[in-house]
């Protein structure tokens, strides 16, 4: 059986998202994956409540999105929340989540990061789900 696979995507800088987006659905489909559900949201923060909501249907979750470094702490307090929160949520529901939100210092770091033929931290996201989900078959 196929697993069902929710993806939830931050799309705050949507240009980056896409990229996620593209690296995360060619992993899945070179798995012959196609039940496949995508949520978009506006920023990083909001994804947790989202795979938290749908937790119980979906066999995996892959997290996208990007927060760039600014001024201020609020950096660090976002990333340190929302990947604390996704941890807690995969390890207390025992659904893998594939986290793809990247942190970068710059925007450039970013694009290149999110890009499939370049860092593909999309694609990487997703082949750690499929992995995750080939062991506890």
């Amino acid at each position: 059986m196929k697993p069902k696979i929710c993806i939830v995507v931050s799309d705050f800088y949507s240009e980056i998202s896409n990229n996620l987006l593209k690296g995360s659905l060619n992993k899945i489909k070179q798995e012959k994956i196609t039940n496949i559900k995508i949520i978009k949201v506006a920023g990083t923060f909001e994804i947790p409540v989202i795979v938290s909501n749908f937790i119980n249907k979906y066999d995996a979750f892959i997290v996208l999105g990007c927060v760039i470094k600014g001024e201020t702490p609020h950096f660090n307090y976002l990333c340190s929340s929302v990947f604390q929160t996704i941890l807690n949520l995969s390890i207390n529901s025992k659904v893998p989540i594939g986290n793809g939100i990247l942190t970068c210092n710059n925007k450039k770091q970013a694009i290149q990061r999110a890009n499939p033929k370049l860092g593909d931290k999309g694609g990487a996201a997703a082949k750690a789900i499929i992995s995750v989900l080939n062991l506890i078959k």
